[in-house]
């Protein structure tokens, strides 16, 4: 009786050791998925900040060639659509 009692407690510590373990496994993989995703955050900061900075300068160039314009109606069309 002894003995059986004395497998049962190496059971159910080596099944808490199991599910300690698998559940630390789990946490690297959600650790490392985190650190990714934060590096895929800021290259898309980036990218966003880059393209923002590329349409206002197409704006300003396109608003800069229509006011070369001496009828006023493209500027004042671009001004109209840039605005929405």
């Amino acid at each position: 009786m002894r003995h059986a009692m004395k497998r049962k407690d190496s059971f159910i510590q080596l099944f808490a050791m199991t599910g300690i373990l698998l559940l630390s496994m789990r946490s690297l993989g959600q650790k490392y998925k985190i650190h990714s995703l934060e590096e895929d955050i800021h290259t898309l900061s980036l990218d966003h900040a880059s393209l923002t900075d590329r349409i206002n300068n197409i704006k300003r160039d396109l608003l800069r060639e229509a006011s070369q314009d001496s009828t006023g109606l493209f500027a004042s069309r671009l001004r109209h659509l840039f605005s929405e």
